[in-house]
């Protein structure tokens, strides 16, 4: 898998306002920034996102993948305090 690979089956998923999503070819880092997050816990936003990847995460196509996960909202007040 590439990163364009898995940042195309998330915002196929997802309508996603940012995404970004960088790593090594086994371990991946993603930021999404989604209005489909309004109201979830991490954990469920997490779920959203893995959700997107089908079974690539359970046949080890994407070994790894970590991510910030925001709401339109909370990447704004992100990117203020940056």
């Amino acid at each position: 898998m590439t990163a364009d690979q898995i940042e195309t089956m998330i915002a196929t998923g997802l309508p996603c306002e940012h995404l970004h999503v960088e790593g090594d070819g086994r371990h991946w880092f993603a930021t999404v920034v989604t209005p489909a997050f309004e109201g979830l816990r991490l954990i469920q936003r997490h779920q959203k996102v893995y959700a997107t990847l089908g079974n690539k995460m359970a046949n080890d196509e994407v070994h790894a993948l970590s991510m910030k996960t925001f709401t339109p909202a909370e990447w704004k007040t992100q990117a203020k305090s940056a």
